[in-house]
Order: C-alpha cells, then structure tokens, then sequence
C-alpha cells in the first residue's frame, strides 16, 4: 500500500517569505522518503476544518510545477480540482505541461466542487449542483479527447472548441491518471466506473458499502472494477514523536484488507522533515509489504 502526502496549509511559522525553500524541503524529504504521491489542494481561500479562509493558499497547479522541479518519482496531482474553476482546455494544458515537465508523473484529480465561499470571493461562476456534475462528466470527456488522436471540435451543452490541439502530448499513456474524487453513490462513483483510472473517498464508516456501489456501478459500464486504483483520504499522523505509529500501520492494514492500494492525507507536523523521515522509516516499508 503506497502513501500520499496532501498539504492542504500554507500557513507555516516562518510566513510567506520563507515559504519557497521551505516547501521545496518538504518536497524533497517527502520524495526521497518514498510517498508515492504528492498533492495539494485546488482552492483559494482556506477552508474550514483546516483554517480561517485568511490563511495563506497557493494555486494548485504553479505549485504542482515547483513541486515537480524538487522531485523525483512522485505522481503529482490535486484532491481535489473543482470542476468549475478552470476551462477544460486550461485544464487539460496545465495538466498536459505538468506531465511533460516533471518525466510522466502528472495525475488530474476532478470532482464537482463545493466551496461557493471562495467562488463568490472571486468572482468566479458557481453554478448549482445538477449543472456541476453535468460540467464534470463533459470535462471528462472533453479531457480524453485533448489527450487522444482526435484534435477535432467539441460540442457539448457546456463546452464548445473548435480544435482540441494538443502539442506536445502528455507523457503519461494513454494519458495522465484520471481520480475523481467523492463518494456520492448516484453520480460521482457513476463517473469513477465510466472515465477514471482512480478514485478518492474520505474514511468513513461505510467504505464497504462506497466500493460495493462503485463495483455495481463497473458492472453496469462494463468496466473491470479491478482496473480502478481505489484511495482513501485519512490523516497520515504518526504522532508529535512517534507514538501514533502502530495505531496508523493498523488502520492502514484494514483500509488495505477492503481493497485500498493509496492513503492520502495530510501530516500534522508538517513542515517538519523529520516527521517525514520518520514516516518514511517506520510506515511506508511496513504498508509496502501488505
């Protein structure tokens, strides 16, 4: 079972100006101790549970170059993109251009979105729920297409283009890892079966009962559930020194025994590196070895 680490804060002792060399270390520390991901968030404004909306946030996919540039073998990506922040075109080039540079380790995380907060903030559309989940299946569509031989037009009831050129060509074949994130049973695990190459669902009590739907949902797409690499969002906390270990290597073994092969998740001490070194030492072989 692989790791991956989410930074989902950007608010760190040292401010903003110390952010860039900070960021790069944990980067490189996170790499090199054999997380197989590496994600931020895709939001704006800071989101509750993790912060006031005043906290420092980074854009998602400047930050997934940076990132790109201090590392070396992890597959980069967002939990989660929302599907109304960004054009499909934009989208399918910043994902393209991230896989070319970083060696074919980019992933594209997409789900319909939530936070209307940031979205009137900004000003950006923020259309009711229906529509979202209709723009999050055309984007799906519109992004295969980008990443496949035809460069003809699209024409979707949301999205139109007339040429869906794409130069260079992502590295990643057929393309990059498609997640779609969330684990609403009607239509988002609709979605995973029909277009993804991941999913991404919280920890919850009915994880059994998510992938029993997504497996339902791979028989009525006729999609072999086993092609679907399934992850979990948990908190990857070893404790302030250590003590947590064994508790998060035994869940990590029970998410792995209901078919997980990914947990994703923050790490409270971060941006300290040796707790990332101690993940990588006490944690990673352990769940590699289930």
């Amino acid at each position: 079972m692989e790791l991956g680490l989410q930074i989902p804060d950007f608010t760190w002792p040292n401010g903003a100006g110390a952010l860039g060399p900070e960021l790069a270390a944990v980067a490189r520390t996170a790499d090199q101790a054999g997380f197989g991901y590496l994600a931020v968030m895709d939001h704006f404004f800071q989101i509750r549970g993790v912060g006031p909306a005043e906290h420092d946030m980074l854009e998602a996919y400047t930050t997934l170059g940076f990132l790109a540039a201090h590392t070396e073998r992890a597959k980069l990506l967002t939990v989660i993109t929302g599907v109304h922040y960004r054009h499909p075109g934009l989208l399918a080039k910043a994902m393209t251009t991230l896989d070319v540079l970083s060696g074919g380790r980019g992933m594209i995380g997409l789900g319909a979105g939530w936070n209307e907060e940031e979205s009137r903030g900004l000003g950006f559309p923020f259309p009711p729920v229906a529509e979202r989940f209709e723009r999050l299946e055309e984007t799906l569509q519109y992004l295969l297409q980008m990443w496949s031989d035809n460069d003809g037009p699209f024409k979707g009831q949301h999205y139109q283009a007339e040429r869906l050129m794409n130069v260079p060509q992502a590295l990643s074949k057929p393309h990059p890892p498609i997640m779609v994130g969330g684990g609403g049973e009607k239509k988002t695990l609709r979605l995973v079966a029909k277009y993804a190459q991941a999913c991404n669902v919280f920890n919850t009590p009915d994880l059994e009962h998510k992938l029993d739907v997504l497996k339902q949902h791979c028989e009525n797409e006729g999609r072999d559930y086993d092609d679907i690499t399934k992850t979990v969002y948990h908190l990857i906390d070893t404790g302030e020194n250590g003590e947590k270990t064994s508790e998060l290597i035994d869940e990590l073994g029970r998410l792995h025994g209901l078919g997980f092969s990914a947990a994703i998740g923050m790490v409270p001490q971060v941006p300290r590196l040796d707790v990332l070194e101690r993940i990588g030492s006490d944690v990673i072989p352990v769940a590699a070895a289930f």
